[in-house]
């Protein structure tokens, strides 16, 4: 009836004995196969082979539908926890438009809900090289932003003509930031109150 090539079930199980497990979880010893299967006929349920190499093998008698779910669900979760962890990377123009630059927010705030790194990139090409206070407004922004669900690695890093920061999701949280409450802009020129 039900068939999986990992798992043999019912008529699929080959020993002819096997060291039986009731649906309640009693170990009930070494019965021979056809009573097995009978006896899991009877309870409206399945003999599912648990412990193939065993000698004898290991066997239960389950729900083999729900079996399968709750391997399903647990084989879901190991992936998901392997995906884990993946660095993504977002690129951006320093004269990007406010309204691309909060999609490109949303996107990193995906990546980090989903637990992944996200290093954002702003490159500058021919002379925005000259404007690079616009790309560390803009990573700062960032940073500002997803304070909530991210937390920076270090500081803005120039590479040639790429300057780029790491976000982390917020309950990873490797290192405190070099500076805890010092904002990481250039200073500027204090202007008067009120101006």
């Amino acid at each position: 009836m039900y068939n999986d090539k990992r798992v043999r079930v019912n008529r699929n199980i080959t020993s002819p004995q096997v060291r039986l497990i009731d649906m309640h979880g009693t170990m009930l010893g070494i019965k021979p196969l056809i009573e097995a299967v009978n006896m899991a006929r009877g309870a409206n349920l399945d003999l599912v082979e648990i412990s193939p190499g065993a000698n004898p093998p290991v066997c239960k008698v389950m729900d083999f539908s729900k079996f399968l779910y709750e391997k399903e669900k647990q084989d879901r979760e190991n992936r998901k926890k392997q995906k884990a962890g993946v660095l993504k990377e977002i690129r951006l123009n320093p004269r990007i438009a406010s309204a691309d630059l909060h999609t490109k927010i949303r996107h990193i705030e995906e990546f980090l809900k989903e637990h992944n790194k996200v290093r954002v990139t702003v490159v500058f090409r021919g002379r925005e090289n000259q404007h690079r206070n616009l790309g560390e407004e803009i990573l700062m922004a960032i940073k500002d932003n997803l304070s909530s669900v991210g937390v920076v690695e270090g500081r803005p890093s120039m590479m040639g003509n790429r300057m780029s920061i790491m976000l982390a999701p917020a309950h990873i949280k490797q290192a405190p930031p070099a500076k805890p409450a010092a904002p990481s802009q250039q200073p500027k020129p204090e202007q008067a109150p009120g101006a």
